[in-house]
């Protein structure tokens, strides 16, 4: 991996590794968010002692 690598040649990689993902509309988010959240183990608050 090259480490040595400016801002502006880093912010052109994300553009295009983005633009190969499909859209996601925000219904999809939402469903996507409820999901994690319902099936989440990390949801549960531990009580302080």
């Amino acid at each position: 991996m090259k480490y040595n690598i400016s801002f502006q040649e880093r912010a052109k990689l994300s553009i295009a590794i983005l633009s190969k993902q499909p859209v996601v509309t925000l219904k999809e988010a939402k469903e996507q968010a409820q999901w994690l959240n319902s099936t989440s183990k990390t949801n549960n608050k531990k009580e302080r002692v």
